[in-house]
């Protein structure tokens, strides 16, 4: 049993770790940057440490800052949340070098589902349906013009180390490819420093659909259902709700079933996210998270399951605390993500809050850093919260997240909050029929500056 945790990571997921330790009975360690020095994370973990300026790359980025936290702390387990270091295989092998453990999946893991060919080409040979692409990286003019012809237009091309939607160029012709070709591998090498692309079928009118995973390292593994994360601004997802909309109990009983035997297969330890894009009934696989995402409260609500809890369970050896035969999928849950961003045109706000209150009642959850008087800082991602509902139905559900955006309140800096409310209004929001398109169309239509 660990008796004392250290989170390299900030702000609510930070807190969301360090509340999963204080219900276990196990000390939790903060390391901070000195910009937040008077971060809520900071005031709520048993101890905490200073390791860096404002840079990310000097404080939450510098692994010899947090591996000297563990030792003058005497933390014997690092939780990585999310972002950050977390899908970081390096990272996780100095971890384990130090005599430390990493609360994770192996760094071999990270590694092979990092790149995201090897990742396609390893779901591909443990049965996890695929989308239609290159066989590795493709590696010239050429051959995309050849593959491209192949597959059929319209094609992605898509950086292998990619992230956040850069490094990806929609062809829609064969008129297009070569400058999408060229523009792609420029891309990824600035934001990755490596130009490898790979090709595959673009699909029109998908959904994004996720299937969490979760493995004891074993070779034990389960699934919790699937969640709908189609309503996206620029790839970034900001409304995610489960269960899905679209899907069936058969669809999810089968796609769920490959995922957890796929990760079983391997040995995967704790929590993953296999995500897919789905349309006409399909599942086509895109990539797998090899951490905890940030939606994952959903899954907790409609499975009332701690899937944080069970990380450190799985880390320290012990088995999951629940079977497949023990999960049964109960009502409808939604999130959404509250950014520190000025409207229409998504700029950062950082700032103080004068004023903040955060909704309540039944069903709702609120996992956010924020207080009265607290300055967001301007050197990181503008996620300030999120508000999470639970409700017997998607009706319900719905119903419940307008009432909870009704009491919320964070002033003192622009938020995404008025986007919600208006979503709330939309007919296909109401009904679920959107595809991961939609809301950029909406956004065109409804937001446009001035």
């Amino acid at each position: 049993m660990f008796d004392k945790i250290l989170i390299a990571n900030r702000g609510e997921i930070a807190l969301r770790v360090i509340r999963a330790c204080r219900e276990m009975g196990i000390r939790s360690v903060a390391v901070h940057s000195t910009a937040d020095s008077d971060a809520m994370h900071v005031r709520m973990a048993d101890e905490s440490v200073c390791i860096g300026p404002p840079s990310a790359a000097q404080s939450y980025l510098s692994v010899p800052a947090i591996i000297s936290a563990c030792e003058v702390t005497g933390a014997q387990a690092i939780h990585p949340g999310y972002g950050f270091l977390s899908e970081n295989a390096n990272f996780v092998q100095i971890v384990e070098d130090h005599g430390l453990t990493f609360i994770g999946p192996t760094a071999e893991h990270i590694r092979v589902m990092g790149d995201k060919i090897t990742a396609k080409e390893t779901m591909k040979r443990l049965g996890v349906p695929c989308v239609p692409g290159s066989e590795g990286g493709v590696p010239d003019l050429a051959a995309a013009r050849q593959i491209a012809g192949d597959i059929g237009y319209p094609v992605i091309v898509k950086a292998t180390a990619g992230g956040g939607g850069r490094g990806m160029k929609l062809a829609k012709s064969a008129d297009d490819i070569d400058t999408a070709f060229q523009t792609a591998r420029s891309e990824a090498k600035a934001a990755f420093g490596n130009d490898e692309v790979y090709i595959e079928k673009y699909l029109g009118r998908p959904r994004h659909i996720e299937v969490q995973v979760f493995g004891d390292g074993k070779g034990n593994a389960v699934h919790l259902g699937e969640r709908d994360c189609s309503l996206q601004r620029r790839h970034q997802k900001v409304f995610e709700e489960a269960p899905g909309p679209v899907i069936t109990p058969q669809m999810r009983a089968e796609i769920g079933k490959t995922c957890a035997e796929a990760v079983a297969s391997i040995n995967y330890t704790g929590a993953g996210t296999i995500e897919f894009l789905f349309e006409d009934g399909a599942f086509y696989f895109i990539e797998m998270n090899t951490r905890l995402q940030v939606e994952h409260p959903v899954t907790e609500a409609i499975f009332g399951v701690d899937l944080v809890r069970e990380q450190i369970r799985v880390a320290e050896g012990l088995p999951m605390s629940f079977t497949q035969d023990d999960l049964h999928l109960n009502g409808h849950a939604i999130e959404v993500r509250i950014n520190a961003e000025r409207l229409p045109d998504f700029a950062p706000c950082p700032g103080r809050i004068t004023q903040y209150h955060a909704p309540g009642g039944l069903g709702v959850r609120v996992d956010s850093a924020l207080y009265d008087g607290y300055a967001i800082p301007p050197y990181y991602d503008s996620l300030i919260g999120k508000l999470i509902v639970h409700g017997r139905d998607r009706p319900e559900a719905l119903a419940r997240l307008n009432r909870a955006l009704g009491e919320l309140i964070v002033d003192g800096v622009d938020t995404t909050i008025p986007l919600f409310r208006a979503l709330l209004e939309e007919e296909a929001v109401l009904t679920g029929d959107y595809t991961i398109h939609w809301l950029e169309h909406w956004l065109e239509t409804n937001l446009q500056p001035g």
